[in-house]
């Protein structure tokens, strides 16, 4: 009962939350600033898991291409595929999901405990579409690009530690990542990753807005937002797959 109760708040939250702001230089300056904290903060991050996350996609296919019927290319296809498939829309989501999760709901239930958000309320703010709408569209502008700087450090991962171990020539991986390429591929990463965004957001904007109690009850609530937003990742991720890639 308890889940059927927080999805009801949810999805009412969100109700509150799509209204048109009364001021949009306002929401457009909360917004820069929510692409600054949300999305160029974590760059450094997604740089550092991608580049070795496609270091060892590369290193382990490498390394089990065993068969003599399999091209050398086979590497570099794979190491492509599966980087722009599932690796850097759904592990770097799951990334993610952590570092600006938890932050967010850590910086709502800190508001909320310390009766910001009631300050807001009394003002005639609405405070769901002030605080949380600039974050969410922040993280549906900004994420895509960072699942694609993904993507390409992925494969400039992939590239060095093969290189690094003289396992392939580089023309024989870059034939690998150029061969059986598909757009469409590219596009089904990005329209998972804007979903991925949204969840991510909104369901830890959810978890700090209705904190109740103190200091360590915002925990709690940074806790809960990181397990709830990284399992509904999982969720969407197959039906999302169902619904784009085998359609």
């Amino acid at each position: 009962m308890k889940i059927l109760s927080n999805a009801g708040k949810y999805f009412i939250m969100l109700g509150v939350v799509f209204k048109r702001p009364e001021k949009w230089s306002v929401f457009r300056t909360r917004m820069f600033d929510e692409v600054q904290l949300i999305g160029i903060n974590s760059i450094f991050i997604v740089a550092l898991m991608s580049t070795f996350m496609g270091g060892v996609i590369a290193l382990q296919t490498a390394s089990n291409m065993t068969s003599p019927w399999l091209p050398a290319y086979t590497v570099g296809y794979i190491t492509q595929s599966s980087t722009i498939l599932e690796f850097s829309p759904t592990i770097i989501s799951l990334i993610l999901a952590g570092k600006v999760g938890s932050n967010i709901a850590s910086e709502i239930g800190t508001m909320r405990v310390t009766e910001q958000i009631d300050a807001l309320e009394i003002m005639g703010v609405n405070s769901l579409n002030f605080l949380v709408l600039p974050k969410i569209s922040a993280a549906i502008f900004f994420f895509p690009v960072l699942i694609v700087f993904s993507m390409a450090l992925s494969m400039v991962g992939g590239w060095l530690a093969l290189m690094a171990s003289g396992l392939i020539t580089t023309d024989t991986y870059v034939l690998g990542i150029r061969s059986f390429f598909e757009m469409k591929h590219v596009w089904y990463a990005l329209t998972k990753t804007v979903v991925f965004g949204f969840l991510i957001v909104s369901i830890a904007s959810f978890y700090g807005y209705y904190t109740k109690g103190g200091s360590l009850d915002v925990g709690r609530s940074s806790t809960q937002a990181v397990v709830s937003s990284s399992i509904a990742i999982l969720i969407a991720n197959f039906f999302l797959t169902q619904m784009i890639l085998l359609s």
